[in-house]
């Protein structure tokens, strides 16, 4: 059965990022009105001031959850269950939350959202593909050379557009209620090969160079980029890409009945929007 939210709109916590826009973009097609959470949202939201969640809890009816900086970070698990519990007290019982694969910090978020009387679904994703076209990778993309901490492990690249549907799904049909997806690629890639791909999509020259960690935590410092974020990228990298998560499964599927997008495609039509077309390249060709 499917759950009528006409009356009252979907909650979307990071509603401007990788997957929160693609999910608003998925409901409001459907006629489903949606109210991003953020801190440049009004009410603004922020994971860090709890006195700020029941403002953005009046008068939805479901949400969708994306805690920043990432489910890996310490306290996670405390946030979401006082998330959840804030939810409940709110009256919005269907929670689905966004969890990271293989990262120990986001299972114990999602026993904590498990535990609660909440209506749950849990989204457990690999490497999104859009960390290539929509994160700190792009710029060195741009550049031709991309370093990192990185040898030959293999990752199950998920595309955010597959992750959209099955939580747009989750958010609108009450079929995925007590469900944990675990959504990932068609085919195990490592970096290297990743960037070969959009190398070639591109028609451009992308080199992948490994790195130490301490190396890597001093160019994302040399980039401008927080010192917690930092912290953060460095430890998913250091632990997280160990092969912990070299294996596939059928999450997708299961959620859409359909498989889920291939890297290739994704490559393929991210090169031919210009997303990684180098600044100078674009204006050479009037674009």
């Amino acid at each position: 059965m499917t759950i009528n939210t006409e009356e009252k709109p979907v909650l979307l916590v990071g509603g401007y990022g990788k997957t929160g826009r693609r999910v608003a973009q998925r409901l409001q097609a459907r006629g489903v009105p949606v109210q991003a959470a953020s801190r440049s949202a009004a009410p603004a939201f922020d994971w860090e001031d709890s006195a700020t969640w029941a403002p953005a809890l009046q008068g939805v009816r479901t949400a969708y959850i994306t805690y920043y900086p990432d489910l890996a970070a310490p306290g996670a698990a405390d946030a979401i269950a006082a998330f959840a519990a804030a939810a409940l007290d709110a009256g919005v019982h269907r929670l689905v939350l966004l969890s990271g694969r293989g990262e120990p910090e986001a299972q114990r978020a999602e026993e904590a959202l498990q535990a609660s009387r909440a209506d749950w679904t849990i989204v457990r994703c690999a490497w999104f593909n859009q960390n290539f076209s929509e994160s700190f990778l792009l710029d060195p993309i741009l550049a031709g050379v991309v370093a990192l901490p990185v040898g030959g492990v293999r990752e199950p690249f998920v595309d955010a557009e597959d992750i959209a549907d099955v939580v747009a799904a989750a958010l609108t049909d009450d079929r995925h209620v007590g469900k944990l997806y675990e959504l990932t690629g068609p085919r195990l890639l490592t970096f290297g090969e990743a960037l070969a791909e959009i190398a070639a999509a591109t028609g451009r020259k992308i080199r992948l160079e490994q790195i130490s960690a301490g190396e890597f935590s001093n160019l994302l410092v040399a980039e401008g980029v927080p010192d917690s974020l930092v912290r953060l990228i460095v430890m998913l990298f250091a632990e997280v890409l160990d092969g912990r998560n070299e294996s596939l499964t059928g999450g997708v599927f299961e959620a859409l009945g359909r498989p889920p997008r291939d890297f290739a495609d994704y490559a393929k039509e991210t090169a031919e929007a210009g997303t990684w077309t180098p600044r100078r390249a674009r204006r050479a060709v009037g674009a």
